[in-house]
């Protein structure tokens, strides 16, 4: 496919970048800062104008897109301004979408963030594992803006029958090189703000490519996490501590969730994107 990356220089992107090309697919990279490249080019994506002109074409980089991959973002609450993070978040992806809705793109993956669960869980998660099944909460400008997009993704397709929208909502980014601060083991609540999990950037791009090759028309949201948690300590003894009043949604209760099992279900995405996470911080260990 010929593929739009949208944040393609940042810690994601630059391993979806990466491996959709080590995949064989045409990749061009888009943000607003990077190196000069054949493959990349320079937006500002909150300029509507900006966003139509490179998704249309780019000189001879590309005449054309089949998808868009949307990673572009300040990335985190407390980055900037709550003003500011609510402004050029919400527009970029406002922009993005509504572009590639005019220019016939009728494939969109994009991230969504685990904040919209009810990060940082000062108010404890209604169950665990947490999924996709209950309403958003979200604590922070920065995930209002995600679940604003998500629905903005919900009437887009319902108004366009042939869009597809796969909203994925990924834990917290790691490069193998941040691992080296792993086990997080010390203190149960340092962590506890998104119940012990991360993603390995590179599984990351897997389930980016998995919802590119078969996500249906319509939308559709997914937790995207590790299959482990960042402590050698047991789901358990986590749990005990920290949540204890919390109910466990597992087929035999405290003793059906796995010793180390993230607690970020990733059932579903498995289910239906076929999304199998391979790398862990354990590595090696």
């Amino acid at each position: 496919m010929r593929i739009a990356v949208t944040g393609s220089s940042g810690k994601l992107g630059s391993v979806v970048a990466r491996e959709l090309r080590a995949a064989g697919h045409h990749v061009i990279g888009m943000d607003r800062v990077g190196e000069r490249a054949p493959d990349f080019v320079r937006v500002d994506l909150t300029d509507y104008g900006q966003v139509v002109d490179a998704l249309t074409a780019v000189g001879d980089t590309h005449d054309g897109l089949d998808a868009l991959v949307h990673l572009a973002a300040i990335p985190a609450p407390g980055l900037a301004p709550d003003v500011a993070t609510f402004h050029n978040n919400m527009a970029t992806t406002f922009n993005v979408f509504w572009a590639a809705t005019r220019l016939g793109i009728d494939r969109i993956v994009y991230a969504s963030s685990e904040t919209v669960l009810g990060l940082p869980f000062d108010v404890p998660p209604p169950y665990v594992p947490v999924d996709e099944e209950y309403p958003a909460r979200p604590e922070s400008v920065y995930s209002l803006v995600k679940h604003l997009e998500e629905q903005l993704a919900i009437e887009l397709v319902r108004w366009n029958p042939t869009l597809s929208i796969t909203a994925l909502r990924f834990s917290n980014v790691m490069w193998p090189e941040d691992y080296a601060a792993f086990p997080y083991d010390a203190d149960a609540r340092e962590r506890k703000w998104n119940l012990w999990g991360y993603i390995d950037a590179r599984d990351g791009a897997h389930a980016v490519e998995r919802a590119l090759e078969v996500a249906p028309v319509g939308f559709d949201r997914f937790i995207i996490a590790a299959a482990d948690t960042v402590t050698t300590r047991p789901n358990a003894e986590l749990l005990a501590e920290v949540f204890p009043d919390v109910p466990i949604r597992a087929e035999g209760g405290r003793d059906g969730i796995g010793e180390h099992t993230t607690l970020l279900s990733i059932d579903k995405a498995r289910r239906l994107l076929g999304y199998n996470p391979t790398h862990s911080w354990r590595d090696g260990r």
